[in-house]
């Protein structure tokens, strides 16, 4: 995101904090790459520090159009402004202990119940047993075939075009073979190279799950992609298939944080939460690119 001021805009930050991005400094992590557990509820990723604007009032301020990006933004109060056409997306807000009070109402429950209902299965993300994940597994793979046959029926181009900024869907289906490299390659079998070449990981070049060297740093071509994703998609349910209820509980080690704990179960809630948010951001942009809203691959 790129920090803009008009002239005619006082600055209202408190005495003594400085710009929070230089002019022409650009956020370089689109908003649909989600990383659900290197960060817990209203936290930015923690490999970011960014500067804090903590406790700043906005008073007659125009922010129209401005973009927030892998910002914290908990906490902030929103009073007698005008909101219409506000859009906010946040993977984070429906994790345990999330909160969103719109006019005094708590909409998060409200926005769950509605993901769930727009997309059949993705309530199953919660199972917690080995019945109960396959069936959650099965379901998701089922979401995204009817996704991928959609989107191939579409105009040429369709998987490489991106809306808004945001990834492709070839890109997204790539960033899916590197997540389930990191959360059952890495993760739950503790191999110690697991990546695919076709994986695309996000920017966080601090992270101690990969060296970024591993992935290829030419643009494989769809079919590359398809056939990669079909192997790991394969993977996830064979390991599933073979799991009792004990191997569940069974501890791992957070592959981006070795001294944050999981669970064998952890991590695969953790690649159904990262399955079921890029579907929807997958769906959403394809009926972005139906409308006509796009950034055409040149």
């Amino acid at each position: 995101m790129t920090e803009s001021h008009t002239d005619d805009q006082s600055e209202s930050r408190p005495e003594g904090e400085t710009e929070s991005r230089p002019e022409g400094e650009t956020e370089s992590r689109p908003e649909g790459q989600f990383e659900s557990r290197t960060a817990g509820p209203g936290q930015i990723p923690a490999r970011a520090q960014p500067e804090s604007l903590s406790g700043t009032t906005f008073v007659n301020r125009s922010l129209r159009g401005t973009r927030f990006v892998s910002c914290d933004l908990s906490d902030a109060v929103v009073r007698g402004s005008d909101v219409a056409g506000m859009e906010i997306d946040s993977p984070w807000l429906l994790e345990q202990g999330g909160r969103l009070l719109v006019n005094g109402v708590d909409v998060v429950a409200f926005v769950d119940a509605e993901l769930n209902r727009r997309f059949p299965g993705r309530a199953l993300r919660e199972a917690g047993d080995p019945v109960g994940l396959r069936s959650a597994w099965a379901a998701v793979e089922s979401a995204w075939a009817a996704t991928l046959d959609r989107a191939t029926g579409m105009p040429d181009g369709t998987v490489d075009a991106r809306v808004d900024g945001e990834w492709s869907l070839a890109q997204t289906l790539r960033h899916l073979v590197m997540a389930t490299d990191v959360w059952l390659g890495r993760a739950v079998l503790e191999r110690e190279q697991p990546y695919h070449p076709v994986g695309l990981p996000n920017d966080d070049h601090d992270s101690d799950a990969y060296d970024a060297s591993v992935f290829s740093a030419e643009v494989p071509s769809f079919e590359e992609v398809l056939v990669a994703r079909a192997g790991r998609q394969a993977m996830v349910r064979d390991v599933i298939g073979g799991l009792s209820q004990a191997d569940l509980s069974e501890p791992r080690r957070n592959p981006h944080d070795p001294e944050v704990d999981e669970t064998v179960l952890s991590c695969l809630r953790t690649i159904l939460e990262e399955e079921w948010e890029h579907h929807r951001y997958a769906v959403r942009d394809l009926d972005a690119l139906a409308a006509g809203s796009a950034d055409r691959p040149q």
